[in-house]
């Protein structure tokens, strides 16, 4: 008797059938498994907030410097008195020489040293150049950043003062022209109004976070598939005949998970910290669906080379570096060489956080980051490919040699003593 063929419409809905028990079945085991459940919920949810936390606050006041008048003229007075007057520094003191000066910064009573050397005044009056030192800690980026600003604006407008000063005694009438700075600098920070450091580098930090998220959680499921199913409660028999059927189910079931987690960290964060929120939410979504798809396509690549759950916290220091510098936050990516370039070309988090950023600080719509979005699409489906050959021909292979090895056993744990001895001279036994 021959056996009828299936027709269209029962072998898709048997496909649909297997689709929803992977689904059902990854994420029953999902939520008996620890490990992921801690990179589904503490990477999302604690991480970005603990980052957050320590760049804040953004801005940095009154930091306490010490000055080195060498000078002691009016004019040096002038500028030390002019730098107290800034929001950003505070001459707590003065010190004799350099060295009193170096020991107080020593003991933390300072973290500047400004230096005004003898002659100040009289180079000034003789129209040379009259340089004045500023020796900064460099332990916070942040107190650096604002000694630096504030010492040059302050600079610079005594200078355009001096400027004028010494117009008005050749041509008086020109000094109603040139009163002030002749070329002013307006520093107009888009995107970051405040320009603080926090509000600079979260926005990029949270979409490396949201990709390290997932990669790690796929690739910890994948390394415990090769464990025994009854210590770690997650059972690697959750596969149908069709690959690409068994990672949509699976990826189905992680976007499940990580609905509200992703719309906490890429909306909540920023609205708790105050970073820049220019962007519509709608259009977000709809540019991280494909950056979502291909770091799930990362993390099923990556299942082929994690066999053990452990791996992945080596991996997540090495990729975290990785990520962080080919993506362009703090290596401007025309300044790249074209390998580390292309490299960065082939990750999702080089394209999804030049354009989250675009459009959370900057308020771009979808249709001005079409390029990065166009991008993101053929990441998705370059991954998707690699990860498709990479679970048929690796991890399928291994899950069906783990399923027969594990059915043998269990056979022969049913059989009497005897039996358990030639299973172990066999060479059946279960790896640790």
């Amino acid at each position: 008797m021959t056996q009828k063929r299936k027709s269209f419409g029962q072998t898709v809905k048997e496909w649909i059938h297997g689709l929803f028990r992977v689904y059902c079945r990854e994420f029953s085991l999902v939520l008996h498994d620890g490990g992921l459940i801690l990179f589904f919920t503490f990477l999302p949810l604690i991480y970005p907030v603990i980052y957050s936390l320590i760049y804040n606050r953004e801005l940095v006041k009154d930091v306490p410097v010490i000055v080195v008048d060498e000078d002691r003229t009016p004019l040096s007075r002038e500028l030390a008195h002019n730098l107290d007057a800034c929001d950003q520094m505070w001459i707590k003191g003065y010190a004799a020489n350099l060295g009193e000066a170096q020991r107080a910064m020593w003991d933390g009573d300072c973290y500047g040293i400004l230096q005004i050397p003898e002659g100040f005044a009289r180079k000034i009056g003789r129209k040379e150049t009259a340089p004045a030192v500023l020796y900064a800690d460099m332990t916070l980026l942040l107190r650096y950043k604002v000694m630096v600003i504030a010492t040059t604006n302050v600079m610079q407008e005594m200078g355009a003062k001096l400027m004028a000063r010494d117009v008005n005694q050749v041509a008086p009438l020109a000094a109603t022209i040139t009163d002030g700075d002749l070329l002013p600098i307006e520093n107009i920070p888009m995107g970051n109004i405040r320009s603080g450091f926090d509000s600079f580098i979260m926005p990029g930090v949270l979409m490396l976070i949201l990709q390290q998220c997932i990669i790690l959680a796929v690739g910890m499921a994948g390394g415990a598939k090769h464990e025994n199913p009854h210590l770690i409660l997650y059972d690697a028999d959750n596969v149908t005949r069709s690959t690409f059927g068994t990672m949509l189910g699976q990826s189905l079931c992680y976007f499940t998970i990580l609905f509200l987690p992703t719309i906490y960290l890429i909306h909540y964060v920023p609205l708790m910290f105050d970073f820049p929120m220019a962007g519509s939410f709608w259009q977000e979504m709809c540019m991280l669906l494909p950056y979502i798809l291909a770091c799930y396509g990362m993390g099923f690549c990556f299942q082929a080379v994690v066999t053990e759950r452990e791996s992945v916290f080596l991996s997540w220091v090495v990729t975290s570096l990785f990520f962080l510098f080919t993506s362009g936050l703090i290596w401007p990516r025309y300044d790249m060489p074209w390998l580390w370039r292309t490299i960065g070309a082939i990750c999702p988090s080089t394209w999804g956080l030049e354009a989250f950023i675009k459009m959370n600080g900057n308020g771009s719509t979808l249709a001005q980051v079409h390029h990065e979005y166009l991008n993101l699409w053929i990441c998705a489906a370059c991954w998707w490919a690699v990860a498709w050959g990479a679970q048929k021909w690796i991890v399928r292979p291994e899950i069906f040699k783990w399923m027969s090895v594990r059915k043998s056993l269990s056979q022969y744990a049913a059989m009497p003593e005897e039996g358990v001895v030639d299973a172990e001279e066999h060479g059946l036994k279960e790896q640790d």
